[in-house]
């Protein structure tokens, strides 16, 4: 039997497999984090104009 060989056409090709790449690097932020500062900042602007009138 001959040998398999692990590599696909992605890699033979120069291109990086996404499970492949450790990043250390960058901000560790959890979904749950993403979500609540989007809703406060979308509270935050909802009420700017009630404390702020122009």
């Amino acid at each position: 039997m001959a040998k398999k060989d692990n590599s696909s056409f992605a890699s033979s090709a120069g291109l990086m497999r996404y499970f492949d790449t450790e990043d250390d690097k960058g901000l560790k932020l959890s979904p749950k984090t993403i979500i609540g500062a989007a809703i406060a900042f979308t509270i935050i602007i909802l009420l700017v104009p009630v404390f702020f009138p122009a």
